[in-house]
């Protein structure tokens, strides 16, 4: 009787055993493996990207200087041309008439002055003869001078005239590539229109707007900010590209806007000449900061409009922290202040863990995670 007691009794604690050792099993195999972050401070090169807008180095208006009918068009628009090159003519009838009128009038005072010179040839001549009294000589020489007078009025309304035909023929000031044209041949083109625009576009300058701060910041770190040896910049084009050819900050505007900002100009070359007139992009400039604390933004979640962070306990037990950033810099954030160099942060898997979890960190590099070169958007 004794053994059927004990038998039971052995069975079922085997079974509670065996319960107790999968429930501790269970318990092992439900921690999350994931990978984790020990922050530390190390030097960065953040470039900030500023909007710009490109104007080429030579850009003018080619305005009609006299009015008549457009007689011909010798280029085409986006056509480059050369310094000199002819590019429209007005009709020039008018203009040759008043120049041929101008050089019979010149021709008419030239031989009006002969006239009166010789006129005071004649009167000297009886002067010293006492036939006719010295003022006589007086009046001649006065009605000489008037007539040399009328010489040079004449030759400056030949000159005029002359200008005026020439500038019936419309030349590119420079080297450059034709803009839009509106006229067409045929029309009636007023003094001052507007005909084309030239651009020289080997070379075009990027215009870009700092804050005050930046901008006492950036002559700190570089006293060669500005000048034939100015700060080296490159620009992205509006696809996101990189532009292939970098640039050098020239100069900047002597005056704050009232916006708190203020004019940067760099100088980028343009031997494909991809660069337009008035196209845009983002200069960036690189600022390098030596003691950056960087978090990943995956490590990251919002909650209501904090940003928090699980860092790892001692114990392998996580919990949420919440910091300030100062900056986001391309897949990274600047932290300001509420995390410090040694904490352990959940890098990925945020989603999988609550407070209190019990993990099993992985550990990572900060390198593997962060780059050492970031991009800080102008906010």
């Amino acid at each position: 009787m004794k053994t059927r007691y004990i038998l039971p009794t052995l069975f079922f604690g085997a079974l509670l055993v065996g319960c107790s050792g999968t429930e501790t099993k269970t318990e092992e195999t439900e921690k999350l493996k994931l990978p984790v972050v020990k922050l530390s401070r190390k030097s960065t090169t953040l470039q900030r990207e500023y909007v710009t807008t490109m104007e080429a180095v030579r850009n003018v208006e080619i305005r009609a200087r006299v009015s008549g009918f457009l007689d011909k068009i010798y280029v085409d628009e986006g056509q480059p041309v050369h310094k000199g090159q002819l590019l429209f003519t007005l009709n020039p009838a008018e203009y040759r008439v008043n120049l041929d009128k101008a050089q019979a009038a010149l021709r008419s005072a030239i031989a009006g002055a002969k006239t009166a010179e010789v006129e005071v040839d004649r009167v000297k001549l009886l002067v010293d003869k006492k036939i006719i009294s010295p003022s006589e000589l007086d009046l001649a020489k006065a009605k000489l001078d008037a007539a040399r007078a009328l010489i040079q009025e004449a030759e400056s309304a030949q000159s005029t005239a002359s200008l005026r035909l020439a500038h019936a023929s419309i030349r590119a000031p420079f080297d450059g590539i034709i803009n839009r044209i509106p006229y067409k041949i045929g029309s009636l083109i007023e003094e001052g229109a507007l005909l084309t625009e030239v651009s020289d576009l080997h070379e075009v300058f990027a215009y870009f707007d700092v804050s005050e701060k930046e901008y006492l910041g950036f002559l700190k770190r570089h006293p060669e900010l500005v000048g034939k040896g100015g700060q080296e910049v490159e620009m992205m084009l509006a696809d996101e590209t990189t532009y292939p050819h970098k640039g050098r900050i020239e100069t900047m505007e002597s005056v704050f806007e009232e916006s708190g900002t203020i004019a940067f100009r760099a100088r980028f070359p343009n031997p494909q000449k991809v660069l337009k007139h008035g196209s845009s992009g983002k200069v960036r400039l690189p600022n390098i900061v030596s003691d950056a604390l960087l978090v990943p933004q995956k490590a990251v979640f919002e909650v209501q409009d904090k940003n928090y962070v699980y860092v790892v306990d001692k114990a392998n037990k996580v919990k949420s922290r919440s910091f300030v950033p100062q900056a986001r810099v391309g897949l990274n954030y600047i932290v300001r202040s509420g995390l410090e160099p040694g904490d352990r942060v959940v890098y990925e898997g945020i989603q999988n863990v609550r407070d209190g979890d019990e993990i099993i960190p992985e550990a990572i590099t900060i390198g593997d995670s962060l780059s050492t070169q970031n991009t800080l958007a102008q906010q």
